[in-house]
């Protein structure tokens, strides 16, 4: 009898509503492994095809694995909805966050590109409390700071970027915003895969359109590319949609600053492009700061108000 004071705190830190919001920290980590895997494939691909092409083919092996993997259980009630409209606005804001992202891609390095396109989470946590109400505590504005920080240490300004193509990844910033606050409100009302599925049926629309103007025939080689996109960008939106499914948009936003760290070491290893001291500093800042939150967010209780979905 002893024991069970010292018990009833783990058993707590153990219950649903605790786990919550960490189950979302968990998809949205390995969110920016996937994505930030699909950015540096792009931008190897765009090297040899259209970028017109690359979404083409990015999307429609996307539609490929969904239809494989995911359609054979219960198609109608995946392909169901009562909010075709949000699903084709958020499907749009991800097209258009892909392509101008993926066409800085052409002329930035892709650290520099990401570090850029940092400025949404700020974004999304602005967005997030007009739109959706989110309360937003003082420690996570100390943690939103310090990771700002780390980003404007990584890139330096005045420190050379200066290339005209800054501008698409600051437009890719304002789409991803909007995208995760759209993700945040079909997450309360479709299901993961519902989304997913619409996310990608528009994506091949909207991409087959215009790699009509610019059509190329891959080589072997390239189609096995264009597949690789399709199946790492599938199961980043999963891990996406999954996220915002379970904590705050608010929240996760800290989070999706791992991207900045896998981005620097795909830009080391597969282009050549090596971190300086200032850079790996940065990192270490971000990544302290979302270590802190999570060890903040164990000690919080969690309110109801984001329940855990399942498929």
């Amino acid at each position: 009898m002893k024991n069970q004071p010292e018990e009833m705190p783990a058993a707590a830190v153990r219950s649903p509503l605790l786990e919550v919001p960490l189950g979302g920290i968990g998809f949205m980590l390995a969110m920016t492994v996937c994505f930030s895997t699909l950015d540096a494939s792009a931008k190897f691909i765009t090297g040899e095809l259209s970028l017109w092409m690359v979404m083409w083919g990015r999307y429609f092996f996307h539609l490929l694995f969904i239809a494989v993997f995911f359609l054979r259980g219960a198609p109608r009630e995946i392909v169901s909805t009562r909010n075709l409209k949000m699903q084709v606005l958020r499907s749009s804001l991800i097209f258009c966050a892909g392509v101008t992202f993926w066409a800085g891609l052409i002329y930035l390095p892709l650290a520099e590109c990401t570090v850029i396109a940092f400025i949404s989470p700020l974004l999304v946590t602005i967005l997030s409390v007009i739109f959706l109400g989110e309360k937003f505590g003082s420690y996570r504005w100390i943690v939103a700071v310090a990771g700002l920080a780390g980003v404007l240490l990584v890139v330096r300004p005045g420190a050379g970027i200066v290339h005209w193509a800054v501008i698409l990844p600051v437009l890719s910033a304002l789409f991803y915003a909007t995208l995760q606050i759209t993700t945040r409100i079909l997450g309360m009302r479709d299901k993961a895969l519902t989304t997913l599925f619409y996310t990608c049926t528009c994506g091949l629309v909207f991409s087959s359109v215009m790699a009509a103007f610019f059509w190329q025939t891959p080589s072997p080689v390239q189609w096995l590319l264009l597949m690789w996109l399709g199946l790492v960008g599938a199961a980043g939106h999963f891990f996406m949609i999954r996220a915002f499914e379970r904590a705050p948009a608010s929240l996760l936003a800290s989070f999706d600053y791992a991207t900045l760290v896998w981005a620097v070491l795909f830009g080391f290893f597969l282009f050549g492009d090596l971190p300086d001291g200032w850079t790996v500093v940065g990192a270490m800042i971000i990544v302290s700061s979302g270590a802190y939150l999570i060890r903040r967010e164990k000690r919080a209780v969690i309110p109801k108000t984001y329940p855990a979905q399942t498929l």
